[in-house]
This record gives C-alpha cells, sequence and structure tokens, in this order.
C-alpha cells in the first residue's frame, strides 16, 4: 500500500488518483493539509536523489507567495525548508506518493508509469 498526500480541492490530485484508481493502485490517501508530510520523509525523498529541495515546494500556491519563500529559499539551509513544509501542508508539491522506497512528487503521467505502472 502507498501513501497519497494530496488535497482533495487539487486538481492535480484527483487527477493522479483517478490515474492510480484506474489501474487498481491500492493507496491510503492522507489530507496533506491536515497531517503534511514528516520531515523523516522529506529527507528521504530529496535523499533519492530525484528530486530538488526546491521541487518540493507549491510555487504557485498562497502560502508560498505570503510567506515569501521565493525570496528567502536560496539562504535557507535544507533544515529549515523541510521544517516549513512538513508543519505547512499547503507549502509543498502535490501530490506526495510514496511506499516508503519509491517517491513521487506532483503529477506525471509519466513518472506515475515509471514508478507506479508496474503493478
Amino acid at each position: 500500500m502507498i501513501d497519497f498526500y494530496g488535497y482533495d480541492n487539487c486538481d492535480t490530485c484527483r487527477k493522479a488518483k483517478k490515474w492510480l484508481d484506474t489501474r487498481g493502485v491500492k493507496y491510503r490517501s492522507i489530507a496533506i493539509v491536515e497531517r503534511p508530510p514528516s520531515k523523516a520523509l522529506l529527507k528521504k525523498i530529496l535523499r533519492a536523489g530525484d528530486y530538488e529541495l526546491k521541487q518540493l515546494f507549491n510555487t504557485s500556491g498562497q502560502v508560498y507567495r505570503r510567506m515569501k519563500i521565493k525570496d528567502k529559499l536560496a539562504s535557507m539551509s535544507e533544515g529549515e525548508a523541510v521544517g516549513l513544509l512538513s508543519e505547512h501542508g499547503k507549502l509543498c508539491k502535490r501530490p506526495i506518493v510514496t511506499d516508503g522506497t519509491r517517491h513521487t512528487v506532483a503529477f506525471r503521467i509519466e513518472t506515475f508509469e515509471a514508478v507506479w505502472g508496474g503493478g
């Protein structure tokens, strides 16, 4: 079973869930706003090497703009950035999907097919 960190009002999350559903991929839905990913999970995603820190941020979100993260990210330590992401689910790019070993951030069909499409 995989964990799907998403937001019900997010079109991208709905598309990703539909993609998983039509392929019979079982997942546990986690409300990213109420239960943001842990620091440990976020660090694990970064260590896997497929994503850079800035790719974990929802750069088009209101919270990102309100907190002026764009201006601060370059001078922020990884620990500070991961701390913010783990405290503010709306700062996270979504969906974040993980089985504990493999991870995807955002919804790109090619990536989902490569990571989650193999059954």
